[in-house]
């Protein structure tokens, strides 16, 4: 029975390449003239950029191809993927509606048409040959404007059956732009009852303290453990988990090797901060969540017993996951139970 729980990965850097580039090769999409073969949309999708703004050019890409009339297609693929070859029982899938949308149409019949994205993939989720768990987080961007991000916001909270919270993504550096606005986002959002977890501290140009009390989870936050250690305690007084996708700080240009991640989750251990091991783009850097723990463990960045907590901080703090223990304890304890009644019965 797949255990695993991801709570940070984007429809736009979930899908594997090859599957990707099938279906440009089978719509005859307009890519197809740029990458003619598969092995040159690899070499282009996988290679390592220089910034985070330069690897969510990538996102920019797979979004325009990735709109409500081909959803379907992807996120039955998505899901058969992640259950079958990476054992994921629960996926937090978080992406922007507004991007999802025909591009023809105006600014408020985007917005309209933004709860259609959301039933799709809701609908499309649910797959009786691959029971995921499947929840979505809707994302407000920092390129979009306020209407936008407040109707994003609204539609999280009235679509519950299939979005679990809401986030903020785009280029970190333009978040200053917008601050006062994304504070009241943020706090209108909390005070609804929404979940919320935000792109922050995932670089040098990501320090906004501003967002942190508005917060269940922070996205990535690796630069609070190595250059901001004081406010760790915050984060622990606050109960919240920050998001470690650790591929991703290579594939950014964030870090140059997975060893400075190291000091992460040593300060967090000794400080009580939770950390959830998650995948982030897991087709565009062609990594697989089992694979994300396994690098950790085989480099020496965490032990075993991290990755337990790690494990089950996961599904401590998911926020759509619907029991109140991960799915190894609620297989033991069905176990036991099990065997206490088959005891009974030869009673």
């Amino acid at each position: 029975m797949p255990l695993h729980a991801d709570l940070h990965r984007h429809l736009g850097g979930a899908i594997a390449p090859r599957i990707f580039w099938r279906f440009l090769q089978r719509n005859n999409h307009p890519l197809m003239q740029r990458f003619p073969e598969y092995e040159l949309f690899e070499k282009y999708i996988v290679a390592p950029r220089a910034s985070l703004t330069e690897f969510l050019e990538l996102h920019t890409m797979v979004e325009r191809v990735q709109r409500i009339d081909n959803l379907e297609y992807f996120i039955t693929k998505l899901v058969r993927g992640a259950y079958i070859f990476e054992g994921i029982l629960y996926l937090e899938l978080r992406y922007t509606p507004y991007y999802r949308t025909d591009e023809r149409l105006s600014q408020q019949d985007r917005i309209n048409q933004m709860r259609e994205v959301v039933r799709i993939i809701t609908s499309c989720s649910k797959q009786s040959a691959y029971p995921l768990i499947l929840k979505q987080i809707l994302c407000m961007h920092s390129r979009l404007p306020y209407e936008v991000n407040r109707a994003t916001l609204d539609l999280a909270a009235s679509e519950s059956e299939g979005v679990c919270g809401i986030d903020l993504a785009g280029p970190d550096p333009l978040y200053k732009n917008n601050m006062d606005d994304l504070v009241s986002l943020f706090s209108l959002a909390r005070e609804i009852g929404l979940k919320t977890t935000c792109h922050l501290y995932e670089t040098r140009d990501g320090i906004y303290p501003e967002l942190l009390p508005y917060l269940n989870r922070i996205g990535h936050g690796i630069q609070i453990a190595m250059h901001y250690p004081e406010l760790l305690k915050q984060v622990a007084d606050r109960d919240q988990c920050l998001e470690i996708c650790p591929t991703s700080y290579l594939k950014t240009g964030t870090l140059e090797d997975l060893s400075a991640l190291r000091t992460v989750f040593d300060r967090c251990r000794e400080t009580g901060v939770d950390i959830a091991i998650c995948t982030d783009n897991p087709g565009l850097h062609n990594v697989r969540l089992p694979f994300e723990f396994e690098n950790l463990l085989t480099q020496d960045v965490i032990d075993f017993e991290q990755l337990q907590m790690c494990h089950a901080a996961s599904y401590r703090h998911a926020f759509g996951w619907p029991y109140s223990e991960p799915p190894d304890s609620l297989l033991t304890s069905l176990d036991l139970l099990s065997k206490k009644h088959t005891a009974e019965d030869r009673g």
